[in-house]
């Protein structure tokens, strides 16, 4: 029964983003991301976590202040369109509204706070669909009212900065994957400066990398550094691959997670050179974390535990993993490939 509930919200789920990148009216797109928002909060249940309903309500009352603003924001356009002399003017403040209702439902920096204390009270897979597919719609939305470029720059000095610093002290992972995030959700939204195409290869390349790592953080039920550090000592392999997933996320060449933001550099190195190096330097504050997660983990040994049982029970079968793992490790080197070659 629990996994016919979970099917039929998670097909609500998806079929509300659709409505809402394929709807031409500001009210369609509006009911898409309600009925995207509805379908996510029953899918938070769970056993596990006790806080859980906390993450729940937190979330609820986020993403009801942020349709409630984009709702405002719409309804004022339309009524002030043709009734006010100076209305493009209002207009681009009823834009900037909209685009800041947009990243609060994404939690990009500012409008962050909630997204890593709600990600905390999460499962894993819970984890990947906030910080994968939740953001789709309004990333979408979100390219088609980009008209206001200082204030999208501004937002992505700000989400790279406060990704890259915010994850330094942080011993929990579900932190530190979201504070990642929101400095994806930087380079993402510098996809939108040039071109979309850019912005789906980063969002697909992203997606994948996150959905091998939880896999296996949610294969073994780790969820602190610590459980990382004694994660088997005598099966270095799987611990290996684990961490080459983390400097893929980070962008270490030459890792599959280095090749949307090599495209995105080239793109931007003509008229955005000093955002560039700022977002580059960042990246690097970010990659430093992961380096010494990768470092730690590898160099420290730990005998009183075995999680060889871990190993079997879960490794035993999950081939899609390891093929996962695969892809966002080696990938790099077969698109340099096939880009050569066509």
């Amino acid at each position: 029964m629990t996994n016919l509930y979970k099917l039929i919200f998670l097909s609500t789920l998806f079929m509300g983003t659709m409505i809402s990148i394929s709807s031409s009216t500001w009210l369609g797109t509006w009911m898409g991301l309600e009925i995207n928002l509805l379908s996510f909060i029953p899918l938070l249940k769970g056993k596990s976590n006790p806080y859980t309903s906390e993450s729940s309500i937190k979330y609820f009352l986020v993403q009801a202040l942020a349709s409630t603003i984009f709702l405002f924001s719409i309804l004022m356009i339309m009524m002030t369109n043709n009734l006010i002399s100076d209305a493009i003017s209002l207009n681009m403040f009823m834009m900037m509204t909209i685009n800041s209702s947009l990243l609060l439902k994404m939690g990009a920096a500012p409008f962050h706070f909630w997204f890593p204390e709600i990600i905390e009270g999460m499962n894993w897979m819970n984890c990947l669909l906030l910080m994968t597919w939740q953001k789709i719609a309004p990333m979408m939305i979100l390219s088609y009212t980009m008209k206001l470029s200082n204030y999208i720059v501004f937002i992505i000095i700000i989400s790279t900065m406060v990704g890259s610093i915010g994850g330094l002290n942080q011993t929990s992972l579900r932190k530190i994957m979201a504070y990642s995030s929101i400095n994806h959700l930087g380079w993402m939204i510098s996809a939108f400066l040039n071109n979309e195409m850019i912005w789906i290869i980063y969002f697909i390349i992203y997606s994948i990398i996150s959905l091998t790592l939880i896999s296996l953080l949610n294969s073994f039920d780790i969820y602190y550094l610590k459980q990382m550090f004694l994660l088997m000592n005598k099966n270095i392999l799987v611990k290996f691959i684990l961490l080459l997933n983390l400097l893929s996320l980070g962008g270490l060449p030459p890792f599959l997670g280095f090749l949307p933001k090599w495209m995105i550099i080239q793109f931007l190195s003509t008229n955005y050179m000093y955002l560039l190096v700022f977002m580059i330097m960042m990246t690097l504050i970010t990659l430093f974390f992961y380096l010494r997660i990768t470092y730690s983990s590898l160099i420290l040994i730990h005998n009183e535990l075995n999680f060889n049982y871990i190993m079997n029970n879960s490794m035993k079968n999950n081939s899609m993993t390891l093929l996962l793992s695969f892809i966002s490790i080696s990938s790099l080197i077969l698109c340099t490939i096939l880009f050569n070659f066509f």
